[in-house]
């Protein structure tokens, strides 16, 4: 349950599938608004109303999910929004991602991944520990990390490159802000997957299955990274146990001790 009620608004032409979806965020304590469409929604959220988070579908009869958003972020509207679609192609999120959305998730995805999203949303930013080396600033009512060439932005969950945009989904993020902040010494694959979906979460075939999803996600994330940076290669591989962010030397504001990383392989 959510500490102090805070409103989502869920904008999605499917009836079932809003009525379905609000009635399971209002019983773990958010005050939900829905809308069949996006005209109606942003009469709603451009009309003065406030909300938290925004959970968009792609395709609806009218004005769809990505012209609500352009909207939203034409009339300077900051509001945390993530798509909800049946849409898996990567082009859709990586658009949605420029476009200013936070995060997007599948539909099919279950209750729980939906939840653990808008939990990192709505909770905001909160304090992470900062290992000795790090800079961390404040910035408004979010930190900022920056460790050499990265910026974390806890605020508005996007991280920079050498000045550049990478487009991270919120789970990306997590597991980059996870790695960092463990920065020169090894993570395992469970702890990023428990991390990414909970605790002792089962996923893939058998008991070590989780790996693949793992290895998937810090594929993408280093393809992000070199899309703004060809020469990106700052996660290494200990195989068979999981990933750390290696630091180099003259990172600027970085000041702690090097550990020989001794194991950088590929997956």
């Amino acid at each position: 349950m959510v500490d102090a009620q805070q409103r989502v608004v869920i904008v999605d032409d499917d009836d079932l599938f809003r009525e379905s979806l609000g009635l399971n965020l209002a019983e773990e304590g958010y005050d939900v608004v829905d809308f069949p469409s996006g005209e109606t929604a942003l009469d709603f959220l451009l009309g003065g109303e406030n909300a938290d988070a925004v959970l968009l579908d792609w395709r609806m009869p009218g004005l769809d999910g990505p012209g609500v958003l352009r909207r939203l972020r034409d009339a300077r509207v900051q509001v945390p929004v993530i798509f909800l679609t049946m849409l898996s192609d990567e082009i859709y999120e990586e658009a949605a991602l420029k476009w200013g959305a936070v995060d997007f998730i599948d539909k099919s995805r279950r209750l729980p991944i939906i939840l653990g999203r808008l939990k990192i949303i709505t909770e905001g930013a909160k304090p992470i520990i900062v290992p000795a080396g790090s800079a961390a600033v404040e910035e408004g009512h979010g930190a900022v990390l920056r460790r050499g060439p990265l910026e974390l932005r806890q605020d508005i969950h996007r991280a920079f490159w050498r000045g550049d945009q990478v487009d991270l989904t919120l789970s990306e993020f997590g597991i980059v802000r996870f790695l960092v902040t463990k920065s020169g010494g090894d993570v395992t694959y469970r702890q990023i997957y428990d991390m990414v979906r909970g605790k002792d979460f089962l996923a893939g075939y058998g008991a070590e299955g989780y790996r693949a999803n793992v290895r998937s996600f810090i594929k993408r994330i280093r393809k992000k990274f070199r899309d703004v940076d060809p020469e990106f290669d700052r996660i290494d591989n200990y195989p068979g146990f999981g990933y750390r962010w290696r630091d180099e030397p003259d990172d600027a504001g970085f000041t702690g001790s090097q550990e020989s990383a001794g194991h950088t392989g590929t997956e």
